[in-house]
């Protein structure tokens, strides 16, 4: 890739991607700016990185070919009021639920993309869904997939269901964990020893997912395979039908998506 990348906010999601776009080799370290207002934190990129640091906000819109936006919601305003960006830049989104227009009314109307990643992504298993705007040229939304498959795996979606996707890949970490832990907890209560249960907890799962991506097949279908009759398999998922276990998941995907469109 030619183009300069530049991160507006260099927290952990923006260092996540400026890892992975080096490790992926899409551009050299001399073609990554980084703008943030802790100096220390650039200082730290910089060593680790070798990437270049810039002193402000306006100086980096004027380096870079496409900015990424990783900064927190609340600092929205502060950091694109009155930034200077032509339509010739490619503006990338990861803060959360910022629309399109919302960016817009700040940008004005320049080439725009929304993006909602997950956390894996700080370990390259990411899962990012990307919208764009309409002055996005196909160019230009083949870098923006690019980089964020340079953190795991990504797909383009009408921004309408990017509610949706913050309620079940952007929160779904953290019910993912609590799964963990409390399959962990049901290990130690039949006697194994914590470091045990929590490998064995999390391998089962990192596993399942595999199984589930590698072989295209239906969950059902790979669930029923282990299940035999009257076996233990079937003795352990009664009684998550009967606590709710389906219908909770399902409800915590929607509670979610409901309060991300509050938020936007």
């Amino acid at each position: 890739m030619d183009a300069n990348i530049g991160f507006l906010g260099a927290g952990a999601m923006g260092e996540a991607l400026i890892r992975g776009i080096l490790q992926a080799g899409l551009v050299r370290p001399g073609q990554i700016k980084a703008y943030d207002i802790r100096s220390s934190r650039l200082k730290e990129l910089e060593l680790r990185y070798g990437l270049k640091t810039v002193p402000g906000r306006e100086e980096l819109v004027s380096t870079a070919d496409i900015i990424i936006l990783a900064i927190k919601p609340q600092n929205l305003a502060e950091a694109l009021t009155g930034l200077p960006v032509t339509k010739d830049k490619l503006i990338i989104s990861i803060v959360a639920g910022v629309s399109l227009s919302s960016l817009a009314g700040y940008l004005g109307d320049v080439p725009l993309v929304r993006v909602v990643p997950n956390t894996p992504a700080l370990v390259g298993e990411g899962i990012s869904a990307l919208a764009a705007g309409d002055r996005v040229d196909k160019e230009a939304l083949e870098q923006a997939l690019a980089i964020f498959r340079s953190v795991g795996a990504a797909m383009i979606l009408p921004e309408e269901h990017l509610n949706a996707v913050t309620g079940l890949s952007g929160s779904g970490p953290a019910y993912v964990y609590m799964i963990i832990e409390a399959l962990a907890d049901g290990g130690v209560r039949q006697g194994l020893a914590r470091p045990v249960a929590l490998e064995l907890a999390a391998r089962t799962l990192l596993g399942s997912a595999r199984m589930v991506l590698a072989t295209g097949e239906h969950p059902g279908v790979l669930k029923d395979r282990v299940t035999s009759p009257a076996g233990t398999t079937i003795a352990g998922l009664a009684v998550l039908e009967d606590r709710g276990v389906r219908g909770a998941l399902i409800r915590a995907v929607e509670a979610a998506t409901l309060r991300a469109g509050e938020l936007e």
